[in-house]
């Protein structure tokens, strides 16, 4: 071929299906093509407090499976049970607005902690402390989290100034 350098090997023409050819899909491409499921996937969840959200959906989870566990493995609860299915519920709901609604994390990280110490009391002993734990971590998480400001173009991380004190 004209133009090529003696010692470049050739190499073969891409097909449509293989992935050399739609390489900007499959890695996540090249400045100003479209990201790949896996980095989109990676900038949402860390856009927003991803684990403690998990973390309080599964301790919800937990809490909620032992007074719907079949008769044969739990107490006769009657009334009882409907406060550790509530709690649950609303722990799921948090763990979710964490999620999808991230700015609300402040409400949902306290009112997460809250519930999961009342799911101690009042729905066999906050799903055998395993709830508990999930639910007092989770939302000490999403409490925790905060956005990660966004860097200007062309600024190095030691190159901007410090934010300004009120």
């Amino acid at each position: 071929m004209p133009g090529r350098a003696p010692s470049e090997p050739a190499r073969p023409a891409a097909s449509p299906d293989t992935p050399a050819a739609a390489g900007t899909e499959v890695t996540g491409g090249s400045p100003g093509t479209r990201p790949g499921v896996r980095a989109r996937w990676r900038r949402w969840r860390r856009s927003r407090p991803f684990w403690g959200g998990l973390l309080t959906v599964l301790a919800g989870l937990e809490i909620s499976l032992i007074p719907l566990a079949p008769v044969e493995m739990m107490l006769h609860q009657g009334i009882a049970g409907l406060p550790s299915v509530l709690l649950a519920l609303i722990m799921i709901v948090m763990g979710l607005s964490a999620w999808f609604a991230p700015h609300y994390r402040g409400l949902a990280g306290v009112v997460t902690v809250l519930l999961a110490a009342a799911a101690l009391v009042m729905s066999n002993l906050g799903g055998f402390f395993i709830g508990t734990v999930l639910g007092i971590v989770g939302g000490s998480m999403i409490f925790a989290w905060r956005p990660v400001p966004r860097q200007a173009k062309g600024d190095a991380a030691g190159e901007r100034p410090p934010p300004r004190r009120r």
